[in-house]
């Protein structure tokens, strides 16, 4: 049996599965539904730094201390939620770990880079071996400094893949995976002749960059790539429709409240998903795009649902309250600091345990951190069908190549 499919111990489900392949199960749900991500140029506003925070609360008594910093309040002041459905989540995980092997030093980064400095330079002092988050990139990029100057590792959820590296690692879910995935899978249905309609912005940026790289490695043709602004869309839309059976696939890298602009501008030029095949990302799924009438036969990659759908029942029973999609980050990196701390000793957070080939299994399905601090993900191809969407290409459960 592959080595992420096994429970080593009933008690702590958590626990890692397979030592010899350092492969880990943290959730006994399986992958899940699609994210919000966001996009590569997250930036802060620049309102003055709130003053250093006082010792942050405490979650768990165990002998291993993980910081969380998180943007628990905004850059005014007022509470942050996708901050506090992330702590909640991070509870959440340690309590269902089932070991007593951490110790949660919760931080507040307070949304700007200082106050994430700060956090971290207290989460270090207070002992920390690893620190997990923050959300955003200039975030993360000052608690890489802080931390690699301590020598610890962090596990970060900005989407910018050039915040990772050196002992930083990204849990977010990139851009290129989600390229990767649908180009690859459109190619292997014998799509050879594409299009794409890129948004003039740094998320559309990342996926130009991935899918001409991606069109390449399969020996795709990218007849056309149309940029576009609001106002520009229509024509640009025209300019592909023009092109007729020159194509057989577009690609649309855009977030879901642009895409009923987009839906508009493709029924207007008379193309949809039966004149050629409409591909996107995980920033589809959402209710918003799969009712949209050009969409209805596109594919898009994204986690498979049900890992989220069952974290979401848990955190709702215990929270009173639907948790931030990106939630799951919060879960999932924390289950994973538990199962290593309860399994590998003095060296639970080196590079060589978190870059383990093998990979971990969490809430939106199987993952892996590379040495440059980017990840992998096991992401399905979903079609969009009625509103709803159906896997037509199921998420891998183990990496190809994994020892």
């Amino acid at each position: 049996m592959n080595a992420l499919s096994q429970l080593t111990q009933r008690r702590f489900p958590l626990a890692m599965v397979g030592a010899a392949a350092l492969a880990f199960c943290l959730a006994a749900c399986g992958p899940s539904g699609g994210p919000v991500v966001r996009a590569p140029s997250e930036t802060v506003s620049s309102q003055p730094v709130a003053p250093p925070s006082a010792p942050g609360e405490r979650i768990g008594s165990g002998p291993v201390k993980v910081a969380l910093v998180l943007p628990l309040t905004q850059t005014s002041g007022s509470p942050s939620v996708v901050g506090a459905s992330l702590r909640n989540a991070a509870e959440l995980a340690l309590n269902e770990a089932g070991g007593n092997d951490l110790t949660l030093i919760v931080k507040d980064d307070r949304s700007t880079p200082d106050g994430a400095r700060i956090a971290a330079q207290e989460a270090v002092a207070e002992g920390a071996d690893l620190i997990i988050g923050p959300l955003f990139a200039p975030d993360v990029r000052e608690v890489g400094r802080v931390a690699r100057g301590a020598g610890k590792s962090v596990i970060a959820f900005s989407t910018d893949s050039s915040t990772g590296g050196s002992g930083v690692y990204l849990l977010s879910f990139l851009v290129d995976s989600y390229v990767n995935r649908i180009v690859d899978y459109a190619a292997s249905r014998g799509k050879k002749s594409m299009a794409a309609l890129i948004p003039q912005n740094d998320y559309g940026r990342v996926a130009e960059a991935a899918f001409q790289q991606a069109a390449a490695r399969n020996g795709v043709r990218v007849m056309t790539i149309e940029h576009f602004q609001a106002q520009t869309l229509a024509a640009s839309v025209q300019k592909i429709a023009a092109l007729g059976d020159q194509i057989d696939a577009l690609f649309i890298p855009e977030q879901a409240d642009a895409m009923p602009a987009v839906s508009q501008a493709l029924t207007t030029a008379g193309l949809n998903a039966k004149q050629v095949q409409i591909l996107g990302t995980g920033l589809w799924n959402d209710a918003r795009v799969l009712k949209l009438p050009a969409l209805q036969g596109a594919w898009f990659s994204a986690p498979e649902n049900g890992g989220y759908n069952a974290f979401s029942t848990r955190y709702a029973a215990k929270y009173g309250a639907d948790p931030a999609r990106i939630a799951t980050l919060g879960y999932d990196a924390v289950s994973l600091a538990a199962a290593l701390a309860h399994t590998q000793g003095s060296q639970r957070y080196s590079e060589s345990v978190l870059t383990n080939r093998s990979g971990f299994n969490g809430a939106d399905g199987v993952f892996r951190f590379l040495p440059d601090g980017s990840n992998e993900r096991g992401l399905a191809v979903l079609q969009i069908d009625n509103g709803v969407t159906t896997p037509i290409s199921p998420a891998p459960h183990s990496f190809a190549g994994a020892s």
